[in-house]
């Protein structure tokens, strides 16, 4: 009788009585579903009440103030959780925002996935001057992994589900996902909106090397005389730490750890050749590169940087492209890193021969020599202080507290601190990466302090702070354990440079002379220490790390310490015209 009453109703009358859902409700349970559990975000048309419905949902839901500092926290989230981060943007200008982060994921191979709102397609495709009218999937294809636009509420699942496989599946990087505002309300049936949705099922299938080519690359070094192993960030992403551990140990090969893979191994372990760089690069003869790549940051496998000693190179990478990309590869391993190591790990058998002693005693000789020659730089009590004798406070902390996530980030802060800071336990070392850029320092450590619940220690240059600055608010407003230490030397490289114009404007790389940095987060309620000495920066630090509160440290380094725009000075192309 039920049925019949129902099917006399007025078809109006049904409609009003089945349980409907919308588009914004499609999203969150998309996202849910597929294990979403952090969003990094700043709020605005057409995404705020999706913002605040996730927060209600139970997705944390952090507000930046700046999109591009929000999509770098998506980036290393993604790095450091093998999950694609979330960055959720409004439309045209804070997409523009985002994208720098999203291109910066693909660059470095982070799965992050940059939700963003946007105009209505009838109204953009006509270029008729809708409220931030802008065609953002055609502008974000070119610089991202996969780009996609979901236009229809029942397909809201599978775009969902397509862009994570695509974030996270072989090489992985950003994704684009466009959602115009029109989608959100859009209504549809409950019981058919919950069917649409999509359950990704192993998203990053293991990809197995061949057995071949893993046999051919342990005949290549097998045979060398002066062997090395090369660890990239691909190798602190795979989170196969034990195997490589493992691989490296038995190999008995010195290996040199890229900055991102410092600690997969400690960098006091005998076979870490880190202090002895110059030398293995120049003088090995078989180079195996484990999750690294041979772009410029390690002169593209060739030049004076490799030394005349001919090379044979190794290559484990899941992108087969990424083979001869600039140097012919003797013995490419084509597999995700975790399933590549594990086999060659097998295949070594139990008689694996040592690495060649006069080889390893020549690069641990080396590195001892290294060590001791930089070790009274590190003791240095000079006021004001150079680099190193902030560092060598900085790297006794870190010692001390090795489960601490360092960020680094500026020219002379980042490439002094990666050589003088020593890394102990894996993806505990994150910086600007592939494309070297400056501005990650504040995303970077507010998304470590979330993903891991680990302190983090933020070592800056005082230009590269300026790009996320405002951030600290965030960092305060979230209460999160981040101690930033600003290496203050009064400008970009120096402080020291003069207007050669004879004008009253300062020098183009010199900023306000003593600023206090410090000032910024007491602002915000944070703590802010001033520290001119090297016992002054020991015992903030300390303190900071022990209270787990936001605390910004201006430590005051000498304006003429640094040098022209770190050790990539010969990128800075020279005038030959003297006038």
């Amino acid at each position: 009788m039920a049925d019949a009453a129902t099917a006399m109703k007025p078809a109006t009358a049904v409609e009003a009585e089945r349980e409907l859902t919308d588009g914004f409700h499609l999203v969150i349970e998309a996202l849910k579903l597929n294990g979403v559990k952090t969003i990094y975000n700043v709020p605005g048309i057409p995404i705020t009440d999706l913002g605040r419905m996730c927060q209600a949902a139970g997705i944390r839901v952090l507000s930046f103030r700046h999109e591009q500092n929000a999509g770098y926290a998506a980036s290393i989230a993604g790095f450091l959780t093998k999950q694609p981060g979330i960055c959720l943007t409004v439309s045209a200008p804070g997409f523009l925002n985002g994208l720098t982060a999203l291109a910066h994921a693909t660059t470095n191979c982070f799965p992050m996935i940059l939700i963003s709102g946007s105009s209505e397609r009838e109204v953009v495709d006509l270029q008729q001057g809708d409220y931030e009218e802008m065609d953002q999937l055609a502008i974000a294809k070119p610089l991202c992994k996969a780009a996609y636009r979901v236009l229809h509420a029942q397909d809201i699942g599978i775009g969902i589900a397509r862009a994570i496989r695509a974030a996270v599946s072989g090489r992985p990087g950003g994704v684009y996902l466009d959602l115009p505002a029109k989608l959100f309300a859009q209504v549809m049936d409950a019981e058919a909106g919950k069917k649409s949705l999509v359950k990704v099922i192993d998203a990053a299938p293991a990809q197995i090397p061949a057995t071949a080519a893993v046999r051919r690359a342990l005949d290549v070094l097998a045979g060398a005389k002066r062997p090395l192993i090369i660890l990239g960030k691909g190798a602190a992403y795979a989170q196969a730490d034990e195997a490589i551990r493992a691989f490296v140990e038995k190999s008995g090969v010195p290996f040199l750890p890229m900055s991102m893979a410092k600690g997969l191994l400690p960098d006091t372990h005998p076979q870490c050749a880190g202090a002895a760089r110059s030398t293995v690069l120049k003088e090995s003869d078989v180079v195996m590169l484990i999750g690294a790549r041979l772009n410029w940051l390690l002169s593209h496998g060739k030049g004076k940087t490799w030394g005349e000693a001919p090379k044979k190179f190794i290559q484990i990478d899941i992108e087969p492209k990424e083979m001869d990309s600039n140097v012919d590869i003797a013995a490419p391993v084509v597999g995700d890193i975790g399933s590549c190591v594990t086999a060659l790990l097998s295949a070594m058998g139990d008689k694996w021969p040592a690495a060649p002693a006069d080889w390893t005693g020549a690069v641990a000789k080396k590195r001892e020599e290294n060590i001791a020659k930089m070790a009274p730089r590190f003791m240095s009590n000079a006021v004001p202080m150079d680099y190193y004798g902030a560092l060598g406070v900085l790297r006794q902390a870190v010692k001390n507290h090795p489960d601490a996530i360092l960020v680094n980030e500026g020219a002379n802060a980042l490439d002094l601190t990666r050589g003088a800071v020593d890394m102990y336990e894996p993806r505990k070392r994150i910086d600007v990466g592939t494309w070297g850029v400056m501005g990650i320092g504040m995303g970077y450590a507010i998304a470590a302090a979330v993903e891991t619940g680990k302190p983090v220690l933020a070592i800056e240059g005082d230009s590269a702070f300026g790009f996320s600055g405002m951030e600290v608010e965030t960092i305060c407003r979230y209460g999160l354990p981040v101690c930033i230490v600003i290496l203050n030397n009064d400008g970009i490289y120096r402080g020291t440079d003069v207007n050669r114009g004879g004008g009253s404007d300062p020098a183009t790389t010199v900023f306000v002379k003593g600023a206090r940095y410090d000032k910024m987060i007491e602002a915000f309620g944070g703590t802010g220490v001033n520290a001119t000495t090297p016992d002054e920066l020991r015992r903030a630090v300390a303190d900071a790390i022990a209270s787990g509160q936001p605390t910004l440290i201006n430590a005051v380094i000498d304006p003429a310490a640094g040098s022209e725009s770190g050790r990539i000075g010969n990128l800075n192309p020279q005038s030959k015209i003297k006038k």
